[in-house]
């Protein structure tokens, strides 16, 4: 009986998500939608995403919690936290991490605990200035609103803290461009719907089309309360990080 009511509430959850043929939600609606697609893929997330990057998406949360350049010691927040892979990276680093979603059925997916809290980007539970650095994986297009979003990241942290965030990118080279185009608009979406949930990894694609231009993203960033903005294309453009600082003034 639990099992089936378990598979009715991922099925109620994808009828969230929105079909092809349907526009990109905005507002509130874009929040029920996001979570209501991650509590959907949560079970076999992390199966999928090591198939369709070859494992890639490993190298890139090292590289982003390198990128941080902090010491061992440091408390950090890694939000869009899902099954914890930023965080595992974060304390094999030395440091102290704790995990924010807004996908309870991610968080409650992860194969060992790590400290975590579910909770919404934009209004993180956290006080002013109380952490050395902020990392967040693949989900800058998921928020309802950047702006607030990085105004946020500054409100946590302290003077001089620091900002890793990882996002999916767009190759520069018109041939790797085309093909990775093709890759993640038609592959994906059948890797997805073979292992985890069609409409969901249909949506994950089309959700490219939220993210700003780089430099726009470094200029929201800079407006927030950083400096120091750098923009760095990983694997080929097929992902990209950004990293800045808290200002100290």
């Amino acid at each position: 009986m639990a099992t089936q009511r378990a598979a009715a509430t991922r099925h109620d959850s994808s009828e969230l998500i929105p079909r092809s043929d349907q526009p990109l939600p905005t507002g509130p609606d874009k929040v029920v939608a996001v979570r209501a697609m991650f509590d959907t893929i949560a079970p076999n997330y992390d199966k999928v995403n090591r198939i369709m990057t070859g494992r890639l998406d490993v190298r890139w949360r090292r590289t982003t919690v390198d990128a941080l350049g902090l010491a061992p010691t440091s408390l950090i927040a890694d939000l869009a936290a899902g099954t914890g892979d930023l965080v595992y990276e974060l304390e094999r680093h030395g440091m102290s991490a704790v995990g924010v979603d807004l996908s309870m059925g991610m968080l409650s997916a992860a194969p060992r605990p790590f400290p975590r809290a579910q909770g919404d980007a934009l209004a993180l539970p956290f006080p002013d200035g109380s952490l050395d650095g902020v990392t967040c994986g693949f989900a800058l297009r998921n928020f309802e609103s950047l702006p607030p979003f990085f105004e946020e990241l500054a409100r946590v942290l302290r003077p001089g803290g620091r900002i890793g965030l990882l996002e999916v990118g767009q190759p520069s080279n018109p041939v790797l461009k085309f093909g990775y185009e093709q890759y993640f608009g038609r592959v994906v979406p059948r890797i997805g719907a073979m292992f985890s949930d069609a409409r969901a990894y249909a949506y994950l694609p089309r959700s490219v089309e939220y993210l700003p231009e780089p430099d726009e993203t470094l200029s929201l960033i800079g407006a927030a309360g950083f400096d120091r903005g750098h923009h760095r294309q990983l694997s080929g453009g097929i992902a990209q990080l950004f990293t800045a600082t808290r200002h100290r003034g």
